[in-house]
C-alpha cells in the first residue's frame, strides 16, 4: 500500500510515522518550499502526548516543552473560579505539555526524515487536483519550483493541509466557507518571570474579553525564567475578517487598550502585552461539519477535516488522534475501502461534537457563567456557580474531546 498525504504540518507528519511504524509506504507533499517553525504555542493534552510517546518522543517533548501541572481561570477582575491539576499533576500516566507549535514540528520533520527518509518528504507541491481511475488515485500537484503539474499515484491520498485545505476544496468547491465568530485573536510570546508555580496555564475574561496565557519552554524555565505564550482575544465589530494566517503581523495598539486595567498581584498582563516582539492577528473561525471526508480513496484529517475554535486546547490533539485511528484502520485486514470508511465513521461524529461545543465555549463556559452571574465580581464563585457544576463541565468536556482519566486507561489497553 503506498500512501500520499498533503500536507507536512502537525497532523500530516504524525500520520507519516504511525503509518511507517506499521511497515505502510508513505510520502507526504508540502505546498511550501521549505517547512519552517511557524505559529507560536500549543498544548498537548494527555490523550496527544500518550500518542506521541508511543512515537518514541517523550525525550523530545519533555526537553522542549513545559509539563503543565495546572489549569486555572479567572474572570477579568482577576478573581479565581475554577482550578484544576493538569497531566500527571491529576493522576494521569502521561503528562500535558505546553510546547512551541514550530518546535513540536520540526520536531516531527527530523523524526521522518531520520526514519522514513529525506526523500519521502516533498516540499513545494501544493496540491491541485485528484482523480480515482480503478484501485488508484491520481494525484497533481503543482511545483514550486517550475510551476509545472506533478502527477502521484497512491492507493489512498489523505487531505492533512489545513483550515485552507486544497483537497477540502476539490471535494467542496462551493458553500463551504469558514465560519467568523465575530471574535479576533492576538497572539505572541513575551520572555518574563514565571507566574503561579512556573508551569501552570491560565484563562481570565469571557467570551468578548479574554486573555489566556502558559510557559513553552522548559530550557527557560529552567534558568528561572519563562517564555510565555500568550493570547488576546475580543469581540470586534461586523465584517469579514482577514484570511487566517500565522505571519499577519499588527501594532498592539490595535487591540491592547481594554486590557490595560488588568494587572493582578502575579500577573501584569499590559506588561506581558508590552513586552512582545511581533504580535500576530488570528481571527477566532471554523467550518461547518461536513456530511462526510471519505470518497472511496481519499480522506481529510485534522484542520483540512474539522477546523475548529481553538478552545479546550483540542486543535492538533485531534488531528493526532485522527492520524492514531486512521493507521490502525490501514494496517488492518477489513480492506481498504472498509477501513477508510469506518475511519471516517469513527472520527467524524466525535470531532463534530467538539467543534459545536467549542462554539458554545467548551470548558471555558465557567468563564461565561461567572461573567453572566456576577459581573460586578463576587466574594464566594461557589455562590455564582456551585463546584459541583464546575466539576461537570469540566469532566463533559474531557469525555467528549476523549482525554478523561477512564478512555485514556482504555487507549492503553
Amino acid at each position: 500500500m503506498k500512501v500520499a498525504i498533503a500536507g507536512g504540518g502537525i497532523g500530516g507528519l504524525t500520520l507519516a510515522l504511525m503509518l511507517h511504524e506499521r511497515g505502510i509506504d508513505v510520502h507526504v507533499y508540502e505546498a511550501v518550499g521549505e517547512i519552517r517553525p511557524l505559529g507560536v504555542g500549543i498544548n498537548l493534552l494527555p490523550h496527544a502526548s500518550q500518542q506521541l510517546c508511543r512515537l518514541g518522543l517523550e525525550s523530545v517533548l519533555a526537553a522542549q516543552g513545559v509539563e503543565t501541572s495546572t489549569l486555572a481561570y479567572f474572570n477579568k477582575f482577576g478573581q479565581e473560579i475554577w482550578r484544576e491539576p493538569r497531566g500527571r499533576a491529576a493522576g494521569y500516566d502521561t503528562p500535558q505539555y505546553s510546547i512551541h507549535r514550530g518546535e513540536l514540528q520540526m520536531s516531527l520533520l527530523q523524526a521522518v526524515q531520520e526514519r522514513l527518509g529525506a526523500d519521502r518528504i516533498h516540499c513545494g507541491h501544493a496540491f491541485r487536483s485528484f482523480e480515482q481511475v480503478a484501485d488508484t488515485v491520481l494525484s497533481t500537484f503543482v511545483r514550486q519550483a517550475d510551476q509545472a503539474e506533478v502527477q502521484v499515484e497512491s492507493d489512498v491520498l489523505v487531505g492533512a493541509d489545513g483550515i485552507h485545505s486544497a483537497v477540502r476544496r476539490f471535494m467542496y468547491p462551493q458553500g463551504d466557507q469558514p465560519r467568523f465568530s465575530g471574535r479576533m485573536l492576538w497572539r505572541a510570546v513575551t520572555q518574563a518571570e514565571p507566574f503561579m508555580d512556573g508551569r501552570s496555564m491560565f484563562m481570565a475574561g469571557h467570551q468578548d474579553q479574554k486573555f489566556v496565557c502558559y510557559p513553552i519552554s522548559e530550557p527557560l524555565r529552567k534558568q528561572g525564567r519563562s517564555l510565555l505564550n500568550w493570547i488576546a482575544e475580543l469581540r470586534v465589530p461586523d465584517g469579514e475578517p482577514p484570511k487566517s494566517d500565522w505571519n499577519r503581523k499588527v501594532d498592539k495598539a490595535v487591540f491592547s487598550k481594554p486590557f490595560d486595567s488588568w494587572k493582578w498581584g502575579w500577573i501584569d498582563i499590559p506588561a506581558l502585552i508590552d513586552a512582545a516582539e511581533v504580535v500576530y492577528e488570528f481571527p477566532l473561525v471554523d467550518r461547518d461539519p461536513l456530511p462526510r471526508w471519505t470518497f472511496e480513496r481519499v480522506t481529510l484529517m485534522g484542520d483540512a477535516a474539522h477546523p475548529m475554535y481553538p478552545i479546550g486546547s483540542n486543535g492538533s490533539a485531534q488531528a493526532i488522534l485522527d492520524a492514531r485511528y486512521l493507521a490502525d484502520c490501514l494496517s488492518g485486514e477489513d480492506g481498504l475501502l472498509y477501513a477508510l470508511r469506518e475511519y471516517e465513521a469513527e472520527r467524524l461524529p466525535r470531532t463534530t461534537g467538539i467543534v459545536l461545543r467549542n462554539r458554545m465555549n467548551g470548558p471555558e463556559q465557567v468563564m461565561q457563567l461567572a461573567e453572566q452571574r456576577a459581573p460586578d465580581g463576587f466574594s464566594d464563585i461557589a455562590d455564582v456557580v456551585p463546584r459541583s457544576e464546575l466539576e461537570a463541565i469540566s469532566l463533559r468536556y474531557k469525555r467528549l474531546a476523549g482525554f478523561d482519566k477512564d478512555t485514556l486507561v482504555q487507549a492503553q489497553r
